[in-house]
C-alpha cells in the first residue's frame, strides 16, 4: 500500500489533502484557545458562545454548498478545481492572519466560515478523484491512507495550535505557519494529474433544490445509501466522543492529558485504516463493517468505565482502530458503486448527511447533559445506539461478515494455495461455482476464500443440523433433496437457485451430489444442466485437493468419528476460466478432472 505514496497518481493528492486538513485544525485550535484563554477573552467576548460558534462556522457550509460543490466537481477537471481551491485556501489564510493580528473576532469567523466553505468544495473532489486515478484493487489502500493521513493531520494541527498560541508571539507564529502550509498545499496540488469530467452537468444554483437532488442521487442505489448512512454514523460517534473528551479528562482529574486522549483516538483510526487494507488484501471487504460496529459498541462501554487516563486512552485507541476498520470499506464501496458521471454529487450527498448526523450527535449530547444525565450514562446510551447500528449492519452485511470470519478460520487451519479464484469468479453478476466434493468442509473452504458471498446448495439433512442451523440460514444455503426422496424440496431448491441467479448472486454446487468415498472424482449429476438451461450463466470450475484424508472426509470411515491426525495441512484450490452455459455435466467433470491432473498431482 505504501507504494502509493511514491505514485504520481496518488501522492500529490494525498499531501494536498493532508496539508489542508492540518491547516483547518491548526486554525480552529488556535482560534478556540485564543477565544477561551487569550487576548480575545480579556476583551469581554462571550467565550463559550464563540467556541461553540467555531463548530457551526465550519459545519454550516457543508449544508449550504455541498450540492453545488458536487455539481462543479462533476462538471470540470477535478485537478484544476483542486488547484483553484488551494489558492483559495491560501487567500483565506491571509485573512485569518489579519484577524489574529488585529484581534478582530468577526474577521476570524469570516475566515473560518470561508475555510469551511473551501473544505465543503474540496470534499467531493478528494474522494471522487480517487477512482479516476486508482484501480479498484488500489482503492481500499488509497482510502486507508487518506483516512490515516487526515486524522494524523487533525491531531497534529489541533495540538500544535493549542501549544503555539500561549507562547510569546504565538498568534504570529500560527499565522506564519498557516500561510506557509497553504502555499505548500498549492505546490503539491500542481502535481495532481488531470481528472477530466465524465459527464455534462448543468449547474443548479438553487441550493435547496440542488441539495434535495443530491440526496435523491445518494438514495438511488441501495448499497451506496447504506454506505452513506454508515459513514455518517461513524462521524456522529466521532463527533460525540471528541465533544466529550474535555469532560472525560476533567472527571479523571487529568485536564492536561487531553492531547494524549486525542492522540490515542487519532492514531487508532490511522492504525485501523491501514490494517483494513492489509487484512482485506486490497479488496473492498464489507465484512469488516458489522464486526467493527460491534467492537465500537464495546469500546464505548470501555470508555465509560475507564478509571485511569491510561485505561481511557486504551479505550479511545480501540474505538479508533475499529472505527478505521468500519469506515474505510464504506468509503471504498461508495466510490466503487457510484456512477462515474455523478460520483462527486454522491460524495456531496454523503457530506450533507455527515453534517446532519454530526449536528444531531452534538445536539443529543447537549440536551441529555442539560437534563442532568451523567457522562457515564450518556456513553452507555450511545453504546446502545451503536449496538442497534451494529444490528442493522449485520442484517445488511451478515453474510459478508460470516465469509470474512470463515476465511480467517480456514487460513488458520490450513496452508492454502489458491490460483484463479479471484481472477475467474466475476466481480458482479450471476455465476455458478462448481467443485469436486472431498469433505464436509469444502463449502466452508471455498466460501471463506471467495471474494463474493456464495449460496451453496446443501443436502437438506445437513442444513437442519442442530447447532449449525442458524449458521446455514445466515449463509443462505439452499437445501436440496433427490427428486426420488422428496420432490417438493427438490423443486423448491431449483426454484430458489433460479431466483438467486436472477438476483445476480453466486451459487455454489458440488455436482457429484455427495462427498467422495474413495478420493476419486465421481459421476456428475445432470441437475446443473437443468439449472443453466433455465438460467444461462457462466460456470466457474474449481478443483480442490488436500481435504481428502482430513478429519472431515470419509478417508478413515465415518467423518469426524476419530481424532484429527493432520494440522495445518496444505489445501490447494484452483479455478479455471468460466465455461459457457451450454457445458454438459460430463464436460464439466472432464474440465475439473483436467485441472486436478494438471496442477495437483505433484508433491505438496
Amino acid at each position: 500500500m505504501l507504494h502509493l505514496l511514491r505514485s504520481r497518481r496518488f501522492a500529490p493528492l494525498f499531501w494536498t489533502q493532508l496539508l489542508g486538513a492540518f491547516n483547518d485544525n491548526l486554525f480552529k485550535s488556535a482560534l478556540v484557545v485564543t477565544l477561551s484563554f487569550g487576548d480575545l477573552r480579556s476583551r469581554g467576548v462571550e467565550a463559550d458562545v464563540l467556541v461553540n460558534g467555531t463548530t457551526a462556522a465550519l459545519v454550516a457550509p457543508f449544508f449550504l454548498f455541498s450540492a453545488l460543490a458536487g455539481q462543479l466537481a462533476d462538471r470540470v477537471d477535478k485537478a484544476r478545481l483542486v488547484r483553484l481551491l488551494k489558492w483559495t485556501e491560501a487567500l483565506v489564510m491571509w485573512l485569518a492572519v489579519a484577524g489574529f493580528l488585529l484581534g478582530n473576532v468577526a474577521l476570524l469567523f469570516v475566515a473560518l466560515f470561508l475555510m469551511g466553505t473551501q473544505s465543503a468544495f474540496f470534499g467531493p473532489v478528494k474522494y471522487a478523484i480517487l477512482p479516476q486515478h486508482l484501480s479498484e484493487e488500489a482503492l481500499v489502500g488509497g482510502n486507508a491512507l487518506v483516512e490515516a493521513g487526515t486524522f494524523v493531520a487533525i491531531l497534529a494541527g489541533t495540538i500544535l495550535g493549542a501549544l503555539l498560541v500561549p507562547l510569546p508571539w504565538g498568534t504570529a507564529l500560527v499565522g506564519a505557519m498557516l500561510v506557509a502550509v497553504s502555499l505548500a498545499g498549492v505546490a503539491a496540488s500542481r502535481r495532481v494529474p488531470p481528472a477530466p469530467p465524465q459527464a455534462v452537468v448543468r449547474i443548479d444554483l438553487h441550493l435547496p433544490r440542488a441539495t434535495l437532488r443530491a440526496l435523491r442521487l445518494g438514495r438511488r442505489d441501495k448499497q451506496v445509501w447504506q454506505a452513506i448512512l454508515g459513514v455518517s454514523w461513524f462521524w456522529a460517534v466521532g463527533a460525540f466522543v471528541l465533544g466529550q473528551m474535555p469532560r472525560l479528562a476533567t472527571e479523571l482529574g487529568a485536564e492536561g492529558a487531553l492531547s494524549w486522549m486525542l492522540a490515542a483516538f487519532s492514531v487508532g483510526i490511522g492504525v485501523g485504516s491501514v490494517a483494513c487494507e492489509k487484512l482485506a488484501g486490497g479488496r473492498i471487504e464489507l465484512g469488516f463493517v458489522p464486526l467493527a460496529a460491534l467492537a465500537m459498541a464495546a469500546s464505548l462501554v470501555m470508555i465509560g468505565q475507564a478509571e485511569t487516563i491510561a485505561g481511557l486512552c486504551r479505550a479511545l485507541m480501540a474505538l479508533g482502530v475499529f472505527g478505521g476498520l468500519f469506515i474505510v470499506p464504506l468509503y471504498a464501496q461508495m466510490q466503487a458503486r457510484a456512477r462515474k458521471e455523478e460520483r462527486s454529487r454522491i460524495i456531496a450527498a454523503n457530506n450533507i448527511v455527515n453534517a446532519l448526523f454530526m449536528v444531531g450527535a452534538a445536539a443529543y449530547a447537549t440536551a441529555r447533559l442539560a437534563m442532568g444525565a451523567s457522562l457515564d450514562s450518556l456513553l452507555l446510551e450511545v453504546a446502545g445506539f451503536q449496538l442497534i447500528a451494529a444490528g442493522g449492519a449485520f442484517v445488511a452485511l451478515g453474510r459478508d461478515a460470516l465469509r470474512l470470519l470463515v476465511g480467517f478460520l480456514v487460513r488458520g487451519l490450513y496452508r492454502i494455495d489458491r490460483e484463479g479464484l479471484d481472477t475467474h469468479l466475476p466481480d458482479e453478476g450471476p455465476a455458478i461455482l462448481a467443485a469436486n466434493h472431498l469433505s464436509f468442509v469444502d463449502a466452508f473452504v471455498l466460501g471463506g476464500l471467495c471474494k463474493r458471498p456464495v449460496r451453496f446448495v446443501m443436502d437438506h439433512r445437513m442444513a437442519q443440523l442442530r447447532g449449525l442451523r442458524w449458521l446455514f440460514r445466515l449463509a443462505k444455503v439452499i437445501p436440496i433433496a433427490p427428486r426420488s426422496e422428496d420432490p417438493e424440496i427438490c423443486a423448491r431448491a431449483f426454484k430458489t437457485i433460479d431466483e438467486a441467479l436472477a438476483a445476480g448472486e453466486v451459487v455454489g454446487i458440488f455436482p457429484e451430489g455427495r462427498c467422495t468415498r474413495d478420493g476419486t472424482l465421481g459421476v456428475f449429476k445432470r441437475g446443473i444442466e437443468a439449472i443453466v438451461a433455465r438460467r444461462p450463466v457462466p460456470i466457474v470450475p474449481v478443483a480442490l485437493d488436500g481435504l481428502w484424508g482430513s478429519f472431515f472426509s470419509y478417508a478413515r470411515g465415518k467423518p469426524m468419528s476419530s481424532w484429527p491426525r493432520r494440522f495445518r495441512a496444505r489445501v490447494r484450490v484452483l479455478a479455471g476460466p468460466p465455461l459457457p452455459p451450454t457445458t454438459s455435466a460430463t464436460e464439466l467433470r472432464a474440465t475439473i478432472e483436467g485441472l486436478r491432473c494438471a496442477h495437483f498431482l505433484r508433491p505438496a
